[in-house]
This record gives structure tokens, C-alpha cells and sequence, in this order.
């Protein structure tokens, strides 16, 4: 959280003043690159291969958490109620030798018989998935800036509640590429749109319009399903309303863990956030512990689904280990959204 009170411009004072003028020094050889880079792709410069099988990328223009693997698992989802194979490709950011991360490892439970290929050459993997696996589609996750795979609908996902990156790119904000990128887009999903206000929507959608005036346009919401623990039990949401509760996660985006916690009547004291897909480690669950032996009455810990794949127990310390699983819900725009995959499977003789 240190990194974004100093990017957002809420910590103050003159080291901070200093170190965002630096990032800002860095900002421009990182946006020269992918302006570049971009550039080489738009003009036909740099190749960009085609498999024979409609490819759909889940994607988006910020570092950090958008509800990307929720809208890959409602994609894979729709595909399959239509009869269509399935497989997922992405990178594996942060995976271990030939080992899944965590996002895998939550699809896996999301989809336990939908192939999910990881491999940061991913049009190697999309020629597998094609060729071994005989696939119908191609789901990549996380792909928009990764063109050297044609996609047949490109989806980008914006958080409604950090839209814009703080309108830098990396390392001075959290943008991956300039917001012009978006001009690239098939559709533009606003995710958690629940969460702000129906005039804030429509300022977002009338910003994210002019900066992608072809896309289609729907919201998400994003909605807490129930409790999970590692042997796979569940309970409702319900279940801890009201109750004192400890909570962390490993994500891009830990504040909104935060409200979804909130708007279920959690009591949620301490709060631990980590950097995105924290690999824990025997230290931090020995400090867990003795924070959660610090707080008396404490009745469970929560956590996401990304971070329970990577425990194999049940409980921290004395305390059960819940996860709060969340699914996506299109509250605006599915018409348009179903009528673009139509559309491509139609196009390239899909079901």
C-alpha cells in the first residue's frame, strides 16, 4: 500500500514530492518502449500469428486486480454451454518451474475440466491447444497487451474504483501502456460498477467512450457466493456477519477485499495485505499467528480464493481459515456481450 499512497499523491512532504518527480523521470523510456512496440503491431511491423480456433482475451490497462479470472471463468463458462472445448492460456506470472500459480490454481476450481495452459509463449500454447488438446476456443487471460497472438474479441476490464491508473503509466502510476491503448478494445467492461454511483458510471462510460469509441460496453458486479476452505467445505456468506474477524490477501487490489468484507457485516480487525500473488512463507504465517494471538475474540480469518490455494490446512493458528468466493455478474450489457461472441463463433464456425 506504500507504492500507491505514493503514486496517488496521498502521502506528502517533500521525499515524496522527490520520489514521484523520479518515477515520473522513469515513466518516459517505459512509455517510449510500448508506444514503440504498439506502434511496430499497428503498422504490421511486427507479426502476429493466427490460430484456427476463435481466441478471446480477458484483459486490461492497469497493474493490479480488475476481476480478470472471474469474467475468464463466466467466459469459459458460456463457451462450454455451447458445446464448444475450451482451453484457457496465460502467462503464469510468478509460477514456479512448471508448477501453476495461483490464479490457475483457482481456476482449477473454478473449471476442474477445462484445460489451462500456462506459458509466457503463448502463441506456442495456442498452437498446442489447437493441435494436442483439438480445442473449439481459446480463452487468454490477461493478454491485452500480448499481440503476438491474434484474438477474434478483446475484453478490458476497468476497476470502477481505479480506473485510470492515476493516469501514469508504470513505475509512476499503474497504467501498462498509455490510455490510447484503449482504442484497441472490443469491449470495455466496467467491473465493481456496483460500487460507485449510477452518475459516476456515467462519467466513466462517457470518458471510456471517446477513448474506445468502437467497443461495446457492459458492468459487472462482483458478487460474495459463499465461504470455502481448503477441504472444500463451504458456508454462507452469512455465516460471519457481525462476527470479529482477521483478514489478508495477496492481490492487486486489497481495498476492494476490504469493502466486500465490509458490506457483509465482517468486524474485520487486523487487516494484512501483501504484494499481488504472495508466495507465503512459513515467516509470514508464524506472524499471522501472533497477530491473530494479539486480538481476543477473533472468530475465523478470511481470505480470497487466489490466496487459499496456496494453504493446505484448514485452520491458522487455532482459527478456521475461510475464503469469501466471489462470482461475476453482467448487470449491464449482456445482450451486447453474448451478440459479440455470437458473432465470432458464427464468423470463424464456431457452434
Amino acid at each position: 500500500m506504500a507504492y500507491r499512497d505514493l503514486i496517488s499523491g496521498s502521502r506528502r512532504g517533500w521525499a515524496a514530492a522527490l520520489a514521484r518527480g523520479l518515477l515520473q523521470l522513469a515513466e518516459v523510456p517505459y512509455r517510449w518502449a510500448v508506444s514503440y512496440r504498439n506502434r511496430r503491431f499497428d503498422r504490421g511491423q511486427a507479426a502476429i500469428t493466427r490460430v484456427p480456433v476463435p481466441v478471446i482475451s480477458v484483459g486490461n490497462i492497469t497493474a493490479g486486480g480488475t476481476g480478470k479470472t472471474p469474467m475468464v471463468a463466466w467466459l469459459a463458462g458460456w463457451l462450454q454451454s455451447r458445446g464448444l472445448h475450451v482451453v484457457l492460456i496465460s502467462r503464469g506470472y510468478k509460477s514456479a518451474a512448471r508448477q501453476p500459480n495461483d490464479e490457475a490454481l483457482e481456476l482449477e476450481r473454478l473449471l476442474p475440466h477445462v484445460p489451462h495452459l500456462q506459458d509466457p509463449d503463448r502463441v506456442a500454447a495456442a498452437r498446442a491447444a489447437c493441435e494436442v488438446l483439438a480445442c473449439d476456443a481459446i480463452v487468454l487471460d490477461d493478454a491485452f497487451q500480448h499481440r503476438r497472438l491474434y484474438r477474434d474479441l478483446d475484453i478490458v476490464l476497468i476497476d470502477a474504483l481505479d480506473p485510470f491508473g492515476y493516469r501514469h503509466v508504470l513505475p509512476r502510476g499503474l497504467l501498462r501502456e498509455p490510455l490510447a491503448g484503449l482504442a484497441r478494445a472490443d469491449v470495455i467492461g466496467l467491473s465493481r460498477a456496483d460500487a460507485v454511483s449510477a452518475a459516476e458510471r456515467a462519467a466513466l462510460r462517457a470518458e471510456l467512450g471517446r477513448l474506445a469509441p468502437r467497443a461495446a460496453w457492459m458492468e459487472l458486479a462482483h458478487r460474495p457466493q459463499s465461504l470455502v476452505n481448503a477441504a472444500g467445505e463451504t458456508r454462507e456468506v452469512a455465516h460471519l456477519a457481525g462476527r470479529c474477524v482477521a483478514a489478508f490477501c495477496g492481490i492487486g487490489n486489497p481495498d476492494a477485499f476490504r469493502r466486500s468484507l465490509a458490506g457483509l457485516d465482517y468486524r474485520v480487525a487486523p487487516f494484512h495485505s501483501y504484494p499481488d500473488h504472495h508466495v507465503y512463507t512459513p515467516a509470514d504465517i508464524a506472524t499471522l499467528e501472533r497477530s491473530l494471538a494479539a486480538q481476543p475474540g477473533l472468530q475465523a480469518v478470511v481470505c480470497t480464493c487466489k490466496d487459499l490455494v496456496k494453504f493446505q490446512t484448514t485452520h491458522i493458528g487455532s482459527l478456521p481459515l475461510w475464503a469469501l468466493a466471489i462470482a461475476i455478474d453482467v448487470t449491464a450489457g449482456r445482450p451486447a456481450l453474448e451478440a459479440e461472441l455470437q458473432r465470432i463463433l458464427d464468423r470463424r464456425g464456431g457452434h
